[in-house]
């Protein structure tokens, strides 16, 4: 341990997986922030932090079993010379469901469907959400510890650098989630990223890598189109206001 310490190394490599895993986090930050938002607000800040305690603690409970995590990355099933092993399986039944979740999302924002509200309360509707939760949670902690595998050898590191990211993950899940409770025409915008993200994941399930890059630059693009329409709004709000006045 002591070794690791005074190692630059070391250091190096962790503040380096430390960004990656912080740029993984992006994806389970976006879905707790929609999911939440179909629930109460008590039950959506219970939910949030149930959410990143089970990421943090899947996340660890994987890196303890690095030996059979390793193993999901050999060939189990082979058509037609394509072989898939269970990560590959795991990521495309993930990808599949973050499609068919953020569709359905999508398609009851459109429809507006009346009695929501009442539906949001029942305590079936909590029950659902952590089960969600629970299942894209131990999706991407899947992609984010085999990727983190790839990266350190040491297993230290890559506990240190799991515990910052979902402190990160913590630290803005609530601001990203108030914001699109208080800007509705954000949350399709996040569900549109939904369904990129489970097309990427449904790729690499194909062996068909999307660089992350690509998909993270068209997020960070769409937000600030996003961000520049909300300030306009905002400015007009306030111009009709002093021309009332």
């Amino acid at each position: 341990m002591m070794e690791l310490l005074t190692s630059p190394e070391a250091w190096v490599a962790l503040l380096t997986l430390t960004a990656l895993e912080v740029v993984l986090g992006i994806d389970n930050v976006i879905f707790l922030s929609v999911i939440v938002s179909r629930i109460p607000p008590a039950q959506a800040e219970r939910a949030r932090k149930i959410g990143l305690a089970l990421a943090l603690i899947f996340r660890i409970a994987l890196l303890s079993i690095l030996v059979w995590l390793i193993g999901l990355t050999e060939p189990v099933i082979t058509i037609a010379k394509f072989a898939l092993s269970w990560r590959d399986i795991i990521l495309i039944v993930g990808g599949l469901f973050l499609i068919a979740k953020a569709t359905h999302e999508i398609h009851a924002e459109v429809e507006a469907r009346d009695g929501e509200d009442n539906a949001k309360a029942s305590p079936s509707a909590f029950f659902w959400v952590i089960m969600q939760i629970i299942v894209i949670d131990l999706v991407f902690s899947i992609d984010s510890i085999i990727t983190a595998i790839g990266m350190v050898q040491d297993i230290e590191i890559m506990v240190a650098a799991v515990v910052i990211a979902v402190g990160v993950m913590y630290l803005s899940s609530g601001p990203v989630a108030a914001f699109v409770k208080e800007h509705p025409t954000t949350k399709m915008l996040a569900l549109a990223f939904l369904v990129l993200i489970g097309v990427a994941l449904v790729a690499d399930g194909f062996h068909f890598h999307i660089p992350r890059a690509f998909i993270y630059v068209a997020i960070c693009f769409s937000a600030a189109v996003e961000f520049f329409n909300i300030l306009a709004k905002r400015n007009r709000k306030k111009r009709a206001k002093s021309a009332a006045g």
